[in-house]
């Protein structure tokens, strides 16, 4: 059988302060319930790029992207479960006031943080994630 890596836009929130949307995973998550981590989704077949992320902020965060701005890309390789991934990164500004969680099957906290200020734990990939905007901004 071969298998093909998915594809996914991975997306960094950020206010007009300086601060990041980071949410709790809850126990219905995919991987790593209890850790904070920024929003991701998989690129639907025909949407651009900021198609998918206008898509997924909304349906995670119940508001559409303020703007989106493309950072880089990450290669994201699991042994278990078998995984791989590509992810486009963003930065997206979200207006602070209209962010929820607006899938609570997937999230049980949705807060923002400066960026020294972060919760423990982080989810595993967000740090290599975040190294991705920073190094955009260089």
């Amino acid at each position: 059988m071969t298998r093909k890596p998915d594809v996914s836009c991975v997306f960094v929130c950020h206010d007009d302060s300086g601060r990041i949307l980071l949410a709790r995973r809850s126990t219905g998550a995919r991987d790593e319930p209890g850790t904070w981590d920024c929003g991701a989704g998989a690129i639907e077949f025909g949407e651009t790029f900021e198609q998918a992320v206008t898509r997924e902020v909304t349906e995670e965060y119940g508001t559409p992207p303020l703007t989106v701005t493309q950072c880089g890309v990450r290669n994201i390789l699991r042994a278990d479960p078998p995984s791989h991934w590509v992810a486009v990164v963003f930065a997206v500004r979200l207006d602070p006031a209209a962010a929820r969680i607006a899938e609570p099957h997937k999230f049980d906290d949705l807060r923002w943080f400066d960026p020294d200020q972060f919760p423990e734990p982080l989810h595993s990939q967000l740090p290599a994630t975040l190294a991705v905007l920073a190094g955009a901004r260089t």
